[in-house]
């Protein structure tokens, strides 16, 4: 048994955080909120990509007000950013936000915050509490004596304790950090004082090369350790790269499936055909298609059989033509030119 099996469940939308229920994959829209038509065109196409749960920040109330038309028009769950301004937050669960993200230590008094949990009681919408490595309270800093896994750990307790006070208890907490393993510790500590499920993710990863690194090794630990039952790669990029990374993350761990995994050679010097782009050609054209098969694209005879054997279908390049394998039988030879079209043929038979 794992973690993430005895946390609680909790619904945003049609979706389960929690209680054993599939690792769902979250992003977040880059585009202006308060325009509608954007953000719906976005959510649509993180949806293809496979997102699960989308967030949208609501810094005003044109955002906030907006929510209605972007939930009418998407068919994912919709969680609300918010950020100082209680009244942003009550708007957005009035608008229909499925879920709302805000920490309590920014949004004012205890009266602010209990206006904040009466509404989200009133509509069953639970809140995403937590805290960034980057806004851990001095308080806790001086006690410390610096950032610290156990003090960001502290600190989301702290919030969760608040709102449990007011009683509410439909939470997930988030507990963030841009230091890989302080994360990792933190989620370490964490699993073992609360049955809440996780928000998991390395905050302000980076750029689409670094973030995605820090984003595997970092998540790649913690939900091999059975923690965490939703996640979000943080890129500063397209926020399609995080969802590929993070559907390929979790399919990489076995934690899903229906999404066709493709393995490539590294390439050497008995390559003879153009490998690079055809492999990256072949996990573009897959990305859509919704099988739990594994692809081998192999760039020569010492190597692409029998590796090409481990996968379901697989390409090995010969001197401008290539073989197309099912289950280790080679099944065609075609020219370099037609590989693609070849493989993706074979595909299509799945």
């Amino acid at each position: 048994m794992t973690y993430r099996e005895h946390t609680r469940a909790i619904r945003i939308g049609d979706t389960y955080i929690g209680g054993g229920h599939p690792v769902s994959v979250q992003s977040m829209t880059n585009t202006k909120t308060e325009n509608a038509e954007a953000t719906i065109e976005q959510i649509k196409r993180l949806t293809i990509a496979g997102c699960d749960i989308i967030r949208s920040t609501c810094p005003t109330m044109e955002a906030a007000a907006a929510i209605r038309t972007i939930k009418d028009a998407i068919s994912i769950p919709i969680v609300a950013d918010i950020h100082f301004d209680y009244r942003l937050a009550i708007a957005a669960i009035e608008n229909g936000a499925d879920a709302i993200r805000i920490n309590p230590g920014n949004i004012g008094s205890i009266d602010r915050i209990r206006a904040v949990v009466e509404c989200a009681k009133a509509h069953h919408v639970p809140m995403r509490v937590g805290v960034n490595s980057g806004s851990l309270e001095k308080e806790i800093v001086a006690k410390y004596g610096g950032v610290t896994a156990e003090g960001l750990v502290e600190s989301a307790l702290d919030k969760v304790k608040i709102i449990e006070d007011l009683g509410y208890d439909q939470m997930v907490i988030s507990i963030k950090s841009s230091d890989v393993m302080m994360c990792v510790r933190a989620h370490e500590i964490i699993a073992e004082k609360t049955d809440y499920p996780l928000h998991v993710g390395i905050t302000e990863a980076g750029t689409v090369y670094s973030g995605n690194i820090k984003s595997s090794v970092g998540l790649g630990i913690i939900l091999h350790e059975g923690i965490g039952d939703t996640i979000r790669v943080s890129l500063t990029g397209d926020p399609a790269e995080e969802v590929k990374t993070g559907r390929l993350i979790l399919k990489t761990l076995g934690l899903r499936k229906g999404q066709i995994e493709v393995v490539s050679c590294p390439t050497c010097g008995r390559t003879n055909i153009d490998l690079i782009p055809l492999a990256n050609a072949v996990e573009k054209m897959v990305a859509d298609i919704p099988l739990d098969i594994k692809v081998a694209v192999m760039g020569c005879v010492v190597n692409g059989p029998g590796e090409a054997a481990e996968a379901d279908l697989g390409i090995c390049g010969g001197l401008h033509e290539g073989l197309i394998i099912r289950k280790g039988e080679v099944i065609r030879k075609v020219p370099e030119g037609q590989l693609l079209e070849a493989l993706k043929e074979e595909i299509l038979k799945y």
